[in-house]
């Protein structure tokens, strides 16, 4: 979008500080091994969040030197115990071409076909969270009430289409996916939200956390009875612009990473 900012309005002006930086990689092996780490670190981290339901949800990742082929996690393998050498390369059909765990099928139709028609979306994340699944019941956008849904004013997409039915087939993923167009997040009616990042496995990861809280603290404000206080678009689109981009998403992320890394070190294995 224009006019958003180059830099983070958190960078600080004094020198010698830490900052986060968002990685640069030397080689394509390096690259690819980083966002296979982050994308077992997101299955951990929503296996903490509380986000697994059964077999149910996945997280995706473009491989950096085939970008029709994608990272996922294993079929019915809890969240909490993925490992990088657990994660599945899989084509568009489906087809496994690295790994030894079945791929699940409904979220292989759903992400083949968010990467296929959106070649910006790196990384997409899906689970079936109560909030989620609630707010996704209605039927309705999130309104700007806090500056954690002002991240998705005008940035998120409702899909009607193949409302609570369970996506199997490509067809119907093509029409959820083209869908998707270039919104933050998706709230697909009767099913759940979907999340993508543009620049890393990290940012698809927050926009989902943030979209699954911004979906708890609508529910919660709506159920007093109260009229909602709703943000002016002027100010949603300030927050959105400044408060909400890749970088900063990304950034949201990284305490969340540094804390399971700490905690979850056979992740790397």
């Amino acid at each position: 979008m224009a006019g958003k900012p180059t830099k983070s309005i958190y960078e600080p002006d004094q020198e010698g500080l830490y900052f986060p930086r968002m990685p640069k990689f030397e080689s394509i092996a390096e690259e690819r091994l980083h966002r296979k780490q982050r994308l077992a670190a997101a299955c951990r981290v929503f296996a903490r969040y509380g986000y697994e339901y059964g077999f149910a949800g996945h997280i995706t990742v473009r491989d950096p030197e085939h970008p029709d082929l994608y990272w996922t996690n294993p079929f019915a393998m809890d969240f909490g115990r993925v490992k990088v050498s657990d994660l599945l390369l899989v084509d568009h059909d489906g087809k496994v071409l690295e790994g030894s765990w079945a791929v699940n099928r409904a979220g292989f139709v759903l992400h083949a076909a968010i990467h296929e028609a959106n070649p910006h979306v790196l990384a997409s994340c899906h689970a079936h969270t109560t909030y989620g699944m609630s707010w996704a019941a209605l039927g309705r956008p999130l309104d700007p009430i806090s500056q954690t849904s002002a991240g998705f004013f005008e940035d998120q997409a409702l899909i009607t289409d193949e409302a609570g039915a369970v996506v199997v087939e490509r067809s119907a993923g093509g029409n959820v996916a083209s869908a998707f167009g270039d919104a933050k997040i998706a709230i697909h009616q009767n099913h759940g939200l979907f999340s993508v990042g543009r620049e890393s496995v990290d940012e698809a990861a927050w926009w989902f956390i943030a979209a699954e809280k911004a979906c708890e603290i609508q529910i919660k404000a709506e159920s007093t009875g109260h009229p909602l206080k709703v943000i002016p678009p002027k100010a949603a689109i300030h927050s959105r612009d400044h408060l909400a981009t890749p970088y900063m998403a990304w950034m949201h992320f990284q305490p969340i990473y540094d804390a399971v890394c700490r905690s979850d070190a056979d992740l790397f294995q």
